[in-house]
């Protein structure tokens, strides 16, 4: 949506840290790092973030290389049991483009399924020991014990030599999702955007605040909001 990427400049122009944290893939991320209005990006649900540094991108993850690839292949046995079980699910469009996580598409590229899919979906990944996260559009699961904040925390250590945990009250977090939950625990300021009411009963950590239109108008609207209350 225009006005989202209008909000993002808007906060730049403010002079204000823009850092997306999201489940999409690191081929997105690298995109978002290179294009966008950002200072870096937070992708796969914190397992990696890339950013600009001296005019080069610097691309980093919570894994290394062996790990990563003895995990994909642990990751597309899970798939093949999930397409096979859940009848209407299929692998995301952009999963040629992850490189740490699986992520099961139930509603964004086929039609949506109900809850009690996706529950079986999340049992799936959990039954195999994966860690898994609900999304407003995939069940996204994979192996290791990082998250969103985990990887908001090593980006912020990285880019400003700042601990999180000493500069919270600093940020404000926007989310849409229960794997937002994570930053929605932590941050004291934190927004949902309207969609995140879908799946308030999946999550103990819920947004302080949420803003009465979906998605990137939500999103518009919250950062309205923080900046006139500076």
């Amino acid at each position: 949506m225009p006005e989202a990427f209008l909000a993002l400049h808007r906060l730049q122009q403010e002079g204000l840290r823009v850092v997306p944290i999201t489940g999409r893939p690191g081929g997105w991320v690298d995109h978002i790092a290179r294009a966008w209005p950002v200072d870096g990006v937070v992708g796969e649900n914190g397992g990696l973030w890339f950013y600009f540094s001296d005019g080069k991108l610097q691309r980093r993850f919570a894994q290394d290389k062996n790990t990563r690839l003895e995990n994909r292949a642990r990751l597309d046995g899970i798939a093949e049991q999930i397409l096979q079980a859940i009848p209407g699910t299929a692998l995301a469009s952009d999963q040629p483009y992850r490189d740490l996580d699986l992520a099961i598409d139930f509603c964004e590229d086929v039609p949506p399924l109900p809850d009690t899919d996706i529950d079986k979906i999340v049992a799936a990944f959990t039954e195999h020991g994966a860690t898994c996260k609900v999304s407003s559009i995939h069940v996204n699961g994979w192996f290791g014990a990082f998250d969103k904040l985990s990887g908001c925390r090593a980006i912020v250590q990285e880019l400003w030599g700042e601990n999180l945990d000493e500069v919270a009250n600093s940020y404000a977090f926007f989310g849409d999702s229960a794997n937002d939950e994570p930053m929605f625990g932590f941050f004291p300021l934190s927004f949902g955007v309207a969609n995140v009411e879908r799946f308030l009963e999946r999550m103990s950590a819920q947004p302080a605040w949420i803003t009465p239109s979906c998605g990137g108008a939500g999103f518009a609207e919250g950062v309205q909001a923080l900046l006139e209350s500076r």
